[in-house]
């Protein structure tokens, strides 16, 4: 049944090796992606370890109640935990997205319905804020445009974890956050009190560890400086300091003019190009293997309607895990655990499935 087993855990104790050895932290990115995937392994080489303590007690309590009856109940009770533990080791070696235990870059953006579009967007950046803060990950927003009455016409964020361990990595977390939200409720600029409906798109991008782990050539970049125009303090629209960097190859485009020097915009520039260049490869490794990963339901596409956070019946629902439940306060408020596992225990579900064919 677990046939792949022993070739893991034999990496394992390849990687435990190198990491035992002092010099393999002269090289940080080397060290970072052993120590991922050590944490990984370490899952696995826990559950076959209890899976296999469970099969060698078994055979040693059949024997020892064959010839002493009172060992019987004893034989029952090892039965009854083996399948928790196969199960358990089943979904471990399920294929894990290479990128679970990255960082990640969020972006949020306005979309149908102006000003309450922008809104929602700033509600949806405090909702991950919190879901953040619930589980010690640290939050830093690093460009932003404001709308007039408040809330963001699109803001990106960068969220930070504290496990090497991929399941429970930023990005296995919020990766299913991609998509467009639904917003049903009655706007503040509304004066008859009806009913709107608007969405924000919410864009979910693995963080580059490290600028050398994604080499970029500097001819492939076109870069551009402008006149800063919105909140910055007294270089806006005096000096030069806004960034805008497309990288040829690609045609991807970042622009950033929340800092007050052109160095730091073209930093923080070049941090969000990092992450959409790796994005965008993954996409292309996604399409090659598409038959392989058609079961995921991962998502970088902001096309794509996945949930509805309807105010008046204080309704949260995800339509492609048909989760619904009646505390959206709560969820507003950084509860998003029970909906963000719905969509994890779904991809579960689905790779083992695709296993199965």
């Amino acid at each position: 049944m677990f046939e792949s087993v022993q070739g893991l855990l034999d990496e394992h104790a390849a990687i435990q090796a190198q990491l035992s050895d002092p010099a393999v932290y002269a090289d940080q990115p080397l060290a970072r992606k052993l120590g991922r995937r050590s944490a990984q392994l370490q899952g696995i080489v826990e559950a076959y370890n209890r899976w296999r303590g469970l099969m060698d007690d078994l055979d040693a309590a059949k024997e020892m109640a064959a010839e002493d009856p009172d060992f019987a109940a004893e034989v029952d009770d090892i039965e009854e935990q083996i399948p928790a533990a196969q199960e358990k080791l089943r979904r471990l070696l399920i294929p894990r997205d290479p990128d679970d235990a990255r960082n990640v870059i969020l972006e949020v953006k306005g979309g149908e319905g102006g000003d309450e579009a922008a809104l929602f967007a700033g509600d949806l950046l405090r909702m991950y804020m919190r879901y953040a803060e619930s589980r010690g990950w640290k939050t830093e927003v690093i460009s932003a445009t404001e709308s007039d009455l408040g809330g963001y016409k699109d803001v990106q964020m960068a969220v930070k974890g504290n496990s090497n361990d991929p399941a429970e990595g930023v990005y296995a977390r919020l990766k299913f956050e991609g998509g467009v939200h639904r917003v049903q409720r009655v706007p503040v600029t509304e004066s008859q009190g009806r009913i709107h409906t608007s969405a924000a798109g919410v864009l979910v991008l693995p963080e580059v560890d490290e600028p050398e782990e994604l080499e970029i050539n500097q001819n492939d970049l076109k870069i551009d400086v402008y006149r800063s125009s919105g909140p910055g303090g007294q270089s806006v629209n005096t000096t030069d300091s806004a960034v805008r960097i497309t990288h040829l190859p690609t045609g991807i485009v970042v622009a950033m003019q929340n800092e007050k020097s052109q160095l730091q915009n073209r930093e923080a520039g070049m941090r969000v190009l990092r992450a959409r260049i790796l994005a965008h490869q993954q996409e292309q490794i996604d399409a090659e293997n598409s038959a392989q990963r058609k079961s995921q339901i991962r998502t970088m596409d902001r096309s794509e309607r996945i949930r509805t956070y309807n105010f008046p019946e204080n309704r949260i629902a995800d339509h492609r895990t048909g989760y619904k439940a009646y505390n959206l306060d709560a969820v507003m408020n950084g509860d998003l655990e029970p909906v963000i596992q719905s969509a994890i225990e779904m991809d579960e579900q689905s790779r083992l499935d695709a296993l199965g064919e």
